[in-house]
């Protein structure tokens, strides 16, 4: 039914080849268009989307040094403590009862 393509890539200019595989895959999603770009294109444009979307990969989180209020020990917090309540160390944080509002 279909038959290997020879397609030109508008990104880089290469030819690369869409197989009846890959056309096959195409129609079964209900494609109309062809690739435009080659595979390599298409990978850099694909990891640049997610790069500038944060896919897959999150941003490091900024952290805030503090002082446990239980034990004195010096940690990192993933939030701007406020100084109106206590900020624990993950050791000390675990056994905290925490208030059901």
């Amino acid at each position: 039914m279909f038959q290997d393509k020879v397609l030109t890539c508008k990104e880089c200019g290469c030819e690369f080849e869409f197989t009846a595989s890959e056309q096959e895959f195409y129609a079964e999603k209900g494609f109309t268009n062809e690739p435009g770009r080659c595979p390599q294109c298409r990978a850099a444009r694909k990891a640049q989307n997610n790069n500038n979307r944060g896919g897959g990969y999150r941003q490091e989180r900024e952290m805030y040094p503090v002082t446990c209020s239980a034990c004195g020990k010096e940690t990192t917090v993933p939030f701007q403590p406020r100084g109106d309540k206590p900020v624990y160390c993950r050791d000390c944080f675990q056994p905290q009862p925490r208030n059901r509002w």
